[in-house]
């Protein structure tokens, strides 16, 4: 029985932060609070923030790896760059891409989340399309977009074992409103890459969907007269994505999404691709070649944006500095949405007993110091 002892560590519970220790017992929380103490291994935090690790579930690659090309060893690297970014867990987000190369990487990403990893845990897939509309395609390769199609989905969560906890479909697309209300009970559903009209984006709401894939980008925008799926996404309660990159939203547009959804309701992603943590450069991005200039990410066809080289750390420090609210405002919008919107809040999100001992320190400025993934620390520059 592994026992670690956090200690004089500022924890993050109820929504705030007060002075107190946290104990680790074979990879679980076993106890926290200010009277909290253990005969085992200690470690003196000095301070620090002590907070839930940061989940994303949007991104598609990182330290020159790129999840529709990443084999085994090449997801484990990318998971242990996102640990130094405060990353705990992840869904690999796979690109469309041809029938074969998707079963290929849902094998992967299978035996990869079947396995202890060195850095932030792969709990499993982001499946964006192919069922997707192609006026709103993205960096999507269009001729592989393809109209719902259940049994082909059923084809693809076989190949990763029942891996593929989320995708993304337009509403739109003929046959995807039967894949909502078929599927719904089986993974997390968001829509997205769409110009759907405002009634067929309600309709999957209401039949399943749980959220909006990277909010604002790739969509049909809010109009008086036809609200469409901005509309049905800002009016309902799902949970909408945000890439608080400074350029996929505007600091003003990312304060408007949280006053008007609440900051219960968005979920902070990044949206990277394997130039995240590299400098500017050539890229790849399933099968698209991207040039990244000043950080920013661009198909080098059309100059449209792909992804982004966001971070979570920077996406937290970022989100603090846009809405000018404190740290605990801005926190579940990297931990505890997330691990609701995906049905894992009775594990991760949160500082809890029993839970996974999935923690991040930060320091004064924010920067991540250490994480720790099941009780083990992934990444340690405390010292």
């Amino acid at each position: 029985m592994k026992k670690t002892l956090l200690k004089h560590a500022k924890l993050y519970t109820n929504g705030g932060f007060s002075e107190g220790n946290l104990l680790i017992c074979d990879g679980k929380i076993e106890a926290l609070g200010p009277g909290v103490l253990a005969d085992c291994e200690t470690i003196d935090l000095n301070g620090a923030y002590l907070t839930p690790g940061f989940l994303d579930v949007h991104t598609h690659g990182a330290a020159g790896v790129d999840v529709n090309a990443a084999d085994v060893a090449g997801l484990e690297r990318i998971g242990k760059f996102f640990a130094s970014q405060g990353t705990t867990g992840w869904l690999a987000s796979v690109l469309t891409d041809t029938e074969e190369q998707t079963i290929w990487c849902l094998e992967q990403i299978k035996e990869a989340a079947g396995r202890p990893m060195e850095g932030a845990q792969l709990m499993g897939a982001h499946l964006e399309g192919p069922f997707l509309a192609s006026e709103y395609k993205g960096a999507m390769p269009e001729h592989l977009l393809q109209r719902g199609n259940i049994d082909l989905f059923h084809k693809y969560q076989a190949a990763a074992g029942g891996t593929v906890r989320y995708i993304t479909v337009s509403p739109e697309v003929a046959g995807v409103p039967e894949m909502v209300e078929a599927l719904a009970g089986e993974v997390r559903i968001a829509i997205g890459h769409s110009g759907a009209d405002y009634a067929s984006s309600m309709y999957c709401i209401r039949n399943g969907a749980s959220s909006c894939t990277h909010t604002f980008n790739a969509m049909r925008l809010f109009h008086q007269h036809e609200p469409a799926i901005m509309g049905a996404v800002i009016e309902s309660d799902i949970y909408c994505e945000a890439i608080c990159d400074g350029r996929h939203l505007h600091p003003a547009t990312a304060r408007m999404l949280l006053k008007a959804k609440g900051y219960d309701r968005v979920i902070a992603v990044t949206d990277s691709i394997m130039a995240a943590g590299l400098p500017d450069g050539n890229y790849k991005l399933g099968v698209n070649d991207i040039v990244v200039e000043e950080g920013d990410a661009k198909l080098a066809t059309t100059g449209v944006r792909a992804g982004s080289t966001l971070t979570t750390g920077q996406a937290l420090r970022n989100l603090v500095r846009f809405t000018g609210q404190p740290l605990e405002r801005v926190l579940p919008l990297l931990t505890e949405n997330p691990a609701r919107m995906l049905g894992i809040f009775g594990r991760k999100g949160s500082l809890q007993l029993g839970k996974d001992a999935d923690l991040v320190v930060l320091d004064n400025e924010l920067q991540v110091k250490a994480t720790y993934v099941g009780g083990r620390a992934v990444y340690n520059q405390m010292f």
